[in-house]
């Protein structure tokens, strides 16, 4: 896919509005995982902001961010997750506005999986941590945490009460399932958070990568559905005997680019944990099988 090519592209570096309280600048950093870049949230009608997801330490990004905000008060840069391609700009960000940051817990591991872009920001050092429910605000607008582990064991979403609206950073995307990667990544963690979704009645999400998703309930329904149809290939798949993850996925994601075969083989690994956790297949160090 030539991202180069896609409308969003034009929207490189600047601040394009998408509600009342939302404006949305899109990181020049596309990628088959980030589809045509971070998107960047700055959320509040004017004077004093909070911007979501700063995005990685890129400079021209940053600098197209102050520039863009230049007469306006930054108060808070609020983190969803740690990825490399969320919260690495927020040091920069703060020693250019003097906002707080705030959001997830901090959270680094070594990768060893097939995204460069996934790993996690050891230097993230955010002056708040927020649990579920806790909130920030400013004038006409509440950004309130949502935990939602899964993606990773410390993503949190954000609510704003003011449109109904959930940042849903990479929990939900707007383009693509999400990859779920243990050894942080929890696929019971993800389904259960996608429940909490469920009882939520937001009327739109703002993921940080992709479009805005305006049938929230149907989408997550989706979602789950989804997941569900993998464990029951998965399961399918082991019941003809033995299996390696690279065989599964061959067969599983025949439609989809080879290359992104080892990321979604992390994905059948999450599915794989959360079926043995639940006693239905076991491991052998190299295959799996029913139990």
């Amino acid at each position: 896919m030539d991202l180069s090519r896609h409308p969003d592209a034009a929207a490189w570096g600047h601040l394009v509005r998408r509600t009342p309280l939302v404006r949305r600048l899109l990181a020049h950093n596309p990628s088959p995982f980030t589809y045509t870049g971070t998107g960047t949230f700055v959320v509040g009608a004017g004077g004093t902001v909070a911007v979501i997801d700063p995005g990685p330490a890129d400079p021209a990004h940053v600098a197209a961010l102050v520039a863009a905000l230049r007469g306006e008060t930054v108060s808070h840069i609020v983190i969803t997750h740690t990825h490399m391609d969320h919260s690495p700009a927020a040091p920069a960000l703060k020693a250019a506005t003097g906002a707080m940051i705030v959001g997830c817990a901090p959270l680094a591991l070594a990768d060893d999986g097939p995204r460069a872009d996934a790993g996690f920001d050891a230097g993230y050092a955010p002056d708040q941590v927020l649990a579920d429910g806790d909130s920030v605000a400013g004038p006409g607008w509440t950004l309130t945490a949502v935990a939602t582990p899964g993606h990773t064991s410390n993503h949190l979403c954000f609510a704003l009460p003011e449109e109904k609206a959930l940042f849903s950073g990479d929990h939900v995307m707007g383009w693509s399932t999400t990859v779920v990667a243990p050894p942080d990544g929890d696929m019971a963690a993800y389904m259960a958070s996608l429940k909490k979704l469920l009882d939520r009645d937001d009327a739109i999400y703002h993921p940080t990568h992709g479009e805005p998703v305006t049938d929230p309930q149907r989408f997550v329904r989706g979602l789950i559905t989804h997941r569900k149809q993998r464990e029951t290939q998965i399961l399918k798949l082991l019941g003809a005997g033995p299996q390696t993850i690279p065989a599964m996925v061959a067969v599983m994601y025949a439609m989809v680019d080879k290359g992104l075969h080892p990321a979604a083989g992390r994905s059948v690994l999450a599915h794989l944990i959360d079926l043995r956790n639940r006693g239905l297949v076991a491991d052998t160090g190299a295959e799996w099988r029913l139990r």
